[in-house]
C-alpha cells in the first residue's frame, strides 16, 4: 500500500511552496496530464485504509425534507418534526420544493464551473490565502497546516457583513451576477430552515436570526477535477462545519460522504435538491477524490454569528438550560472561536466539542 511516509531527502515544504507559487491549483496539475499525484497529496495510512472501494451503500435513510407546505398551519408542524429528527440524528438533510428556481441552481453551478475553467493566467490574478474579506481563488485552505493536501480548488466570496463583503465591482464578472443572486436565495432558505429548527426545540422562530446566526455569510465555490489516483487522496478532508448552518448546492457528480455512526455514507445528489447541514448534530463529512472526467462542482454558503460585541459571548441559550438539563457547553467569546478555527487544518474534531464541559 502506498503511504504518506517519504524519504528523508523529500522536501515537502519546498513542493508545497512551488505548488502555491504556481497559482494553478489542482486543475493545473490535472491539465498537465500527470499520471501520478505529488507526494504531498498522499493521505496518511489511517485515511488510506478508508479509501478502498466501498460496497454499494444504502443511501435511502438520508433525510429528504419537502418544504412545499412550509407556510401551511396544517403541514408545518410535521415539517418541524421531520427537520428536528433529521438534525438530531444526522445533522444533515436534503431539501426539495424549496422555492428556488431550477434555472438559478443551474446558472450558479455553471458560473462557478466557468470561473475555474478560465485560463490559468486569468484566475491567477485572484489567487491568494487571505481568508478574512473580499474575493479570492485558491487551493486547499489548510495547505500548510494539514497532514496531506486534498484534490480541490475553490473560490471564496464574502457576502456579509458589510465590512467583510466584497464590493460588487471586485467580484469577477464571470460569476458576479450569479453569486449575488444565489446569496439572496440561500439566505432566505437558511433563515426559513433556522426558523423550523428553532420551533423544533421550543424557541421563538426568530431566535436564531435575532442572535445574528445568519449575519455573516461566506460563499465558497468548489472545483473537484478528475484525479488520476483517487485511492491515494481525498477531494476534501473529514471535518465538521464551524458555523450555525451550511447550505450546499452541487452538480450531479457524486463524492460527498457523511459519517453516520462509524460508517461513511455516500450522498447521491437529488436533481434540484439542496443540502442543509444544521448544528443540532455537528456532522462529520468529507469528499472523495473525483473519478469522473467531468468536474464535481459545489456551491457552499456558510452562515455564522456577527453580534460578538453586543452579546460578549455565546453558549447554551438560557431558555434551554434548567436544573434538570444543565449546560453541556461553556460560554465562548470571539477570541475563543477564531483561535480554535482550523488551527490544524480541516480537522475532524467538531468546534462544539472543543467547548464541551468536562463535568456538566
Amino acid at each position: 500500500m502506498a503511504s504518506a511516509d517519504v524519504t528523508q531527502n523529500y522536501d515537502r515544504i519546498k513542493d508545497l511552496e512551488q505548488f502555491d507559487h504556481n497559482k494553478n491549483g489542482v486543475k493545473g496539475l490535472k491539465d498537465s496530464g500527470m499520471a501520478s499525484i505529488p507526494k504531498f497529496f498522499i493521505q496518511p495510512p489511517e485515511v488510506l485504509s478508508t479509501l478502498k472501494p466501498l460496497p454499494q451503500t444504502n443511501t435511502g435513510d438520508i433525510p429528504v425534507i419537502d418544504l412545499e407546505n412550509i407556510n401551511s398551519q396544517t403541514h408545518r408542524p410535521e415539517i418541524v418534526k421531520q427537520i428536528k429528527e433529521a438534525a438530531k440524528e444526522w445533522g444533515f438533510f436534503q431539501v426539495i420544493n424549496h422555492g428556488i428556481p431550477i434555472s438559478v441552481l443551474e446558472k450558479t453551478i455553471q458560473a462557478v464551473k466557468l470561473f475555474h475553467e478560465q485560463p490559468d493566467e486569468v484566475k491567477a490574478k485572484y489567487y491568494g490565502r487571505e481568508m478574512t474579506s473580499g474575493f479570492a481563488y485558491s487551493s486547499n485552505v489548510d495547505l500548510y497546516n494539514a497532514k496531506a493536501a486534498t484534490w480541490h480548488d475553490y473560490l471564496q466570496l464574502w457576502m456579509a457583513p458589510e465590512e467583510q463583503a466584497a464590493k460588487v465591482e471586485d467580484i469577477p464578472e464571470i460569476v458576479r451576477e450569479e453569486a449575488v443572486a444565489w446569496d439572496g436565495f440561500a439566505k432566505k432558505l437558511a433563515e426559513e430552515v433556522m426558523e423550523l429548527l428553532c420551533e423544533g426545540i421550543g424557541l421563538e422562530s426568530s431566535r436564531f436570526k435575532e442572535l445574528s446566526c445568519s449575519s455573516q455569510r461566506l460563499l465558497v465555490g468548489g472545483y473537484y477535477p478528475y484525479c488520476p489516483q483517487p485511492d491515494l487522496t481525498l477531494g476534501l478532508a473529514p471535518h465538521t462545519d464551524s458555523g450555525t448552518i451550511t447550505i450546499l448546492l452541487t452538480n450531479q457528480i457524486s463524492g460527498l460522504q457523511v459519517k453516520h455512526g462509524q460508517e461513511w455514507v455516500d450522498v447521491q445528489p437529488l436533481p434540484g435538491a439542496i443540502i442543509s447541514n444544521g448544528e443540532y448534530n455537528s456532522l462529520e463529512h468529507r469528499v472523495r477524490a473525483n473519478t469522473c472526467q467531468e468536474a464535481r462542482i459545489s456551491v457552499t454558503e456558510f452562515f455564522n454569528l456577527t453580534k460578538w460585541k453586543e452579546y460578549g459571548s455565546f453558549g447554551p441559550l438560557p431558555e434551554l438550560v434548567s436544573r434538570e438539563k444543565p449546560a453541556l457547553y461553556r460560554q465562548f467569546n470571539e477570541h475563543d472561536y477564531y483561535s480554535n478555527l482550523h488551527v490544524n487544518g480541516l480537522e475532524c474534531k467538531s468546534m462544539v466539542e472543543k467547548f464541551k464541559l468536562k463535568n456538566p
